[in-house]
């Protein structure tokens, strides 16, 4: 691959779509256009590694990785690194292709949603394509995306908004769950540094046996669940039909309102 990557934004995200590149030896220029760039993006821009805010230019590959709310006052901007040729993948939430091509003037555009434990190279990134994409064009973007971790898709933009609010939006009901499992044992008289490490270990060894069992999520649940026993008392509790299905499917759905009103104020 011998082409210039353009990358807008270099938060957390952008930053590891980047330094994957970088690992894995991507054979172009790589431009990043971040005004208030990190310790790190200075540090390969220093080491000649990436070229830091320079000159407007020409893309073949275009990366935006902003917030969607600052994506409208950005655009113009951005529409001048964007030539005909060039290949558009938007990152941000919200912004809808037609709203891309809009802004960009081109419909050679793209999204996917990465989630957060791409941080790590852990994570899970949906992919979303125009209809009319080639193959040779998924698959470069499919290539873009790997550092963060799997890469699914392309999915229709229709089914865009409720995987986000699975993937997307999913670490931090992971989060959640560590963070109210450990109030409950404080609650019940353990230490709260105590509880803390006990619900952070068992929710990241929890996710790395799901990684590795052959088992689907159900069947390992069952697997740990003694008939009569300890945990199958806690599970009565959270699996009634107002506890964690009803929470989950409401929490969802609100995810899902919240992405489509997002991409209503970015039209």
């Amino acid at each position: 691959m011998t082409q210039r990557m353009t990358l807008i934004g270099a938060g957390r995200m952008g930053s590891a779509l980047a330094g994957g590149w970088l690992k894995a030896g991507f054979g172009g220029a790589i431009d990043i256009i971040d005004p208030h760039a990190s310790e790190a993006v200075q540090a390969w821009a220093d080491r000649g590694d990436v070229r830091l805010n320079p000159d407007v230019a020409a893309a073949d590959i275009l990366v935006i990785a902003v917030k969607p709310q600052v994506f409208g006052d950005l655009a113009e901007r951005i529409a001048e690194r964007v030539v005909p040729e060039t290949q558009v993948l938007s990152v941000m939430a919200g912004v809808s292709l037609s709203t891309l091509q809009a802004k960009l003037g081109t419909d050679r555009v793209a999204r996917a949603m990465p989630n957060t434990p791409g941080l790590v190279g852990k994570g899970v990134t949906i992919l979303c394509t125009r209809p009319d994409t080639g193959e040779d064009t998924i698959a470069l973007l499919r290539d873009l995306l790997t550092p963060l971790g799997a890469v699914e898709g392309p999915i229709s933009e229709d089914l865009l908004p409720a995987a986000t609010a699975i993937s997307g939006c999913g670490p931090a009901y992971g989060f959640l769950l560590a963070e109210v499992m450990a109030t409950a044992g404080v609650k019940h008289g353990l230490d709260a540094d105590f509880a803390m490490r006990l619900a952070r270990k068992t929710v990241e060894g929890a996710g790395a046996l799901m990684e590795a069992a052959p088992e689907d999520a159900a069947t390992l649940r069952k697997n740990v669940t003694s008939p009569n026993g300890v945990t199958q008392a806690a599970l009565e509790v959270l699996m009634s039909p107002k506890a964690m299905p009803s929470l989950f499917d409401e929490a969802v759905g609100a995810a899902i309102a919240r992405d489509i009103a997002l991409s209503k104020e970015t039209e």
